[in-house]
């Protein structure tokens, strides 16, 4: 039985959930976020390995955080995503089997919201693999009397021009071709939901738009290698809309970090508060 949303959910965790996926399932999320044949093969052909996003880790984390958002009573139509990490601790292989657990670590009460964190463990017989950590934003459902929760500590971007802008271009099929990969979530692609949700039209996904970035970061920051790619944060700060281009502007800030602001062709920030870690060269 599903429970409403209070501050004792912290804690919650699922059971172990076995997660599996295969070599189709990673040429189809890569597909999903935009790569490219001519540019990226190893991503889209099996006879190149494939390789493996590191942001396909949000896949198999989707659906153990919805097993543990199973167990809440929400209104599906007021879900934002409002933030989301991946830790890699090794490179993904093309296709495994693995098990995973999520909890909830934290419930906030914004007065007109909820905001939940939920985190995500996966381990296959070689141990940890991957953590997913996000943050979600739950219109309407707060003031149930928790607490606001602590202010973010906010990253400042260098006053400088970046060091690389990764230019890519949203299709206008992209948001119905990603919800093949498991987030099937209407209001992207259900004009009626959309408009339900408070929104004009559908829009792309939150984490479509983190797979763009996370491959712009891959291609500048690690040579298109991903066993150099240890991490990537950001927040989701609004929307792209099918046939937008995504301008990823990346700052080195360290031997192995680098912060990131994701806009449109509009000047809008769809991404910012981002963060990469990496093995540098």
């Amino acid at each position: 039985m599903s429970k409403p949303i209070a501050a004792d959910l912290v804690g919650l965790t699922t059971e172990p959930v076995t997660v599996r996926w295969s070599e189709k399932d990673v040429l189809l999320y890569a597909l999903a976020v935009g790569c490219k044949p001519e540019q990226e093969l190893d991503f889209v052909y099996e006879a190149r390995g494939p390789k493996v996003l590191p942001t396909f880790s949000v896949i198999p984390g989707l659906n153990i955080m919805g097993s543990v958002m199973s167990q809440v009573q929400f209104n599906l139509a007021m879900l934002l995503h409002g933030e989301q990490k991946i830790t890699l601790h090794r490179a993904i292989p093309a296709a495994g089997i693995g098990t995973g657990v999520g909890r909830i670590v934290e419930v906030w009460d914004k007065g007109k919201a909820a905001v939940m964190g939920v985190e995500c463990e996966v381990s296959d017989d070689d141990g940890l693999l991957f953590t997913t950590q996000a943050t979600l934003f739950i219109r309407g459902a707060g003031g149930f009397g928790g607490e606001r929760g602590p202010s973010r500590v906010n990253f400042v971007l260098p006053e400088r021009e970046p060091d690389w802008v990764v230019e890519d271009i949203t299709r206008e099929e992209q948001a119905a071709l990603y919800r093949l990969t498991g987030d099937r979530n209407p209001i992207h692609i259900d004009p009626n939901f959309a408009k339900f949700g408070g929104f004009d039209r559908p829009f792309l996904h939150g984490l479509c738009t983190f797979g763009f970035a996370g491959r712009a970061a891959l291609s500048a920051l690690c040579g298109g290698d991903p066993a150099r790619f240890h991490s990537m944060s950001a927040r989701f700060s609004d929307q792209v809309y099918m046939g937008d281009r995504i301008l990823s502007k990346i700052w080195q800030t360290g031997a192995g970090t680098a912060l990131m602001q994701v806009e449109t062709q509009r000047g809008n920030v769809v991404l910012n508060q981002c963060e990469v870690t990496y093995q540098p060269q």
